[in-house]
Parts: C-alpha cells; structure tokens; sequence
C-alpha cells in the first residue's frame, strides 16, 4: 500500500469521539477533555487537569469500508523518579463490538519530577503511528479506544476508504463518575478497566469521569455531570477523600447532599446509584492521608501505605468504614423523597474474600484480573432486569 491510497480525514471531526465532554482544537491535531473548560478553570490541579486528560473510556467511532487505517497520537506521561513508570498506554481497535488489535504507545512527551527536590526534567519525543491492517470486508462500525493511563493528543486519521459517523446505537447513556480505580489504574488496556467492561456486558454507553485521585466531590465534578445527558448515573465517592485526609465527617456529609443536589437539578429522575468504596485493607479502618511505602520504593516497587491513626476516628477523621456507613444513612434519607436513588455497596463488587484470593498489587488499586470480575459483578448488580440501573427496556426484542 503507498500514501497515495490513504484517504487523510485531518483534522479529526468532534463527531466521531464518544466518552469526551470537549474537545480541544490545539496547533496540531485536537485534545480529547474528559471535563469541560469552565471545569478545568476552576479545577487549580495539577493532578485533576492530567487525570481529565487521559482519555479513559474516549474512543473514535466511525464507519467504514476501509481495510487498513492509521492514527498519529502524541501522548503525554508523567513519571517520578525512583518510582516504576506506569505500562506504555494502548489503542485498541474494535470492530462490530468485537475487539480484534491494539497497538502500544511509545514517543511524546515525558515529564520526570524528583520527589526529593520537585525538580522536573522534560524529555520530548516523536509521535506514534498506531496502524490496523487487514480489516474485516465490507462496511462495518470502528471503535479506537484511546489509552484510559496517558494524555493523548490525536493528531490525524487515515483510511484508504471514506469514513462518516457512527449511527446512534440506541443505547442508553451511562455517566460514571470515581476514583483511578474507576479510570483504570493497574487495567493493561482500555477495554479492560472495570468500567468499560461492565458496559460492553451490561448494555450501555459509557462516558467515563473516573480520575485518578480527583473523585472529591468537587462542584465543578457536579455540575460537569449535571450538564451532560445521560439515561443512567452512578457514582464511586470515597477512596480519594480519606487519600488525601481532605475533610471530617461534619463537612463529608453536606458535601454529599449539594453534590447530589446539583446533579439532581439536571437529572431529576434519571436512576442514580450512590457506590461506596471497594474493599481496601489500608484504609478499612485507618484514616489517611496515604503515601508510598519508603520499603517497597527501595525494593523498585510501588506500594502505598495509610500513614494517620484509628484513634483519629473519633476526631471525624474517614475511614472507609465510616464513609460506607454515612452514604448508607444518606442515600437512605434522601431515597424516601427520590425513588430513582440507590445504593450500592463497593465490597460487594471486591470485598474481603476477594482481597485474599486477588490482592491489591500496590494496596489501592486492582489488577488486569480484578477489573474483568468488578465489570462483570457491576453488570449483574446494576444493568441486569429489576437492578438500580436496569438497561432492559433498551435492549431489542429478539
């Protein structure tokens, strides 16, 4: 094949992203933002404006009757020294809903900062071509699942075959929004981070607004949610707030009444599941802030630890315990007024049995093989028939 059989659709249309909120046009290509611009104004963050940007659950979507295509992505990476770098990221290619390639990242940019002294070096690197030949015959819908763990600017698409927008598949909107867990942090690839996996099997469209240590029930998170359609809306709150020891239990609890409040003032009645955190050992019953285990970091491994005191607890400090029991009582309260709002126990998608049979690799986050069972016990405990997020109505009689 020569460059001459390419048919270049640059710059990539908006139309074919799913999973995005925005999209930015840059200098080069276009930036897929898993929050908007006025979010991003008021998220003074850096680890929240590099977590919105990897594009976790983002793919292309299109059709076509190409049998070879081409994406130029530059991806952004941060890493911190003496700690293992996180896997290069992948783009997976899905055809007709079956996943049939992926290609590994490699190039960009990369930013290393020294813990010790909070000197970062910048590297700058080449952008990749990730290419897919020998496609299917025929007509037939694409998927491009961008890498749910990097910052990925999409510099160009080639096909050599026209290309037009994916029909709508009249599947409901599902918008989740958590933690790096729910992101997909220890996930090897895209298709395979719990969220993603719950809605192949459970029947729905996910827009993914899990960010990694950013789930802190931020209005802007809120409004970002109350603002973007949606048939159905979950919500993971937890892990991140007893992480960075952010609030007491007297701020905890109103901060979860306005969050739901604001998403209530854009969804009044679309079914709403309340998720508590999964099972962390850690963290069950021992506040935070956490940090990395200095052990594990002089073994060249990567561990996290909960550095705060149990005795805390009687102060208001969180403990995972104390954050299930209070979404409990909320979701409780709140549910004898709002009848499309449900709770659902984290531990029940990973609970303590789980955590000796498939143990947290780091202490916080799960493995490759612990996302499939969280997708596959999520699909079955909120998208099955006579479940908070049942996804029945929509699916065709057959």
């Amino acid at each position: 094949m020569t460059n001459t059989d390419w048919t270049t659709t640059t710059p990539i249309p908006a139309a074919f992203f799913k999973g995005v909120l925005e999209v930015e046009q840059t200098g080069h290509g276009v930036l897929p933002h898993r929050l908007p611009a006025r979010a991003r104004l008021q998220a003074n963050d850096p680890q929240l404006l590099m977590a919105e940007a990897q594009p976790s659950g983002v793919r292309l979507a299109f059709r076509t009757g190409a049998s070879a295509l081409e994406l130029d992505t530059l991806r952004f990476r941060s890493t911190y020294s003496g700690v293992p770098p996180r896997p290069d990221g992948v783009v997976e290619l899905v055809v007709n809903g079956q996943v049939l390639g992926s290609s590994v990242t490699s190039g960009g940019n990369a930013v290393t900062i020294d813990m010790a002294t909070g000197v970062a070096t910048q590297v700058v690197g080449p952008a990749c071509t990730s290419r897919f030949v020998d496609l299917p015959e025929g007509i037939k819908d694409i998927e491009l699942w961008l890498p749910h763990n990097e910052k990925t600017e999409l510099l160009a698409l080639r096909t050599n075959a026209s290309v037009e927008p994916t029909p709508p598949a009249g599947l409901p909107r599902w918008l989740h929004h958590g933690s790096s867990i729910s992101q997909g942090s220890n996930a090897t690839r895209p298709t395979t981070i719990w969220p993603a996996v719950a809605g192949r099997l459970g029947g729905a469209d996910l827009t993914n607004l899990g960010f990694g240590g950013s789930a802190l029930l931020d209005q802007f998170t809120a409004r970002a949610i109350r603002d973007t359609p949606a048939e159905l809306v979950s919500l993971k709150i937890g892990i991140n707030l007893v992480n960075l020891d952010l609030m007491r239990l007297r701020a905890f609890g109103p901060a979860v009444h306005g969050f739901l409040d604001t998403i209530r003032d854009g969804h009044p009645t679309t079914p709403l599941l309340v998720v508590s955190p999964i099972h962390c050992p850690i963290h069950e019953e021992t506040p935070g802030p956490g940090a990395f285990d200095p052990e594990a970091l002089a073994a060249g491994e990567l561990r996290f630890r909960a550095t705060g005191d149990p005795s805390e607890r009687a102060a208001g400090k969180l403990t995972l315990g104390v954050i299930r029991d209070e979404l409990n009582r909320i979701v409780c309260q709140r549910s004898l007024d709002d009848t499309n709002l449900y709770y659902l126990d984290g531990r029940e998608l990973y609970g303590e049995q789980d955590a000796i049979e498939l143990p947290l690799p780091d202490a916080l986050h799960p493995d490759a093989a612990t996302h499939q069972l969280m997708g596959e016990r999520f699909a079955r405990l909120a998208f099955a028939a006579g479940t908070p997020l049942s996804t029945d109505e929509y699916r065709p009689n057959v």
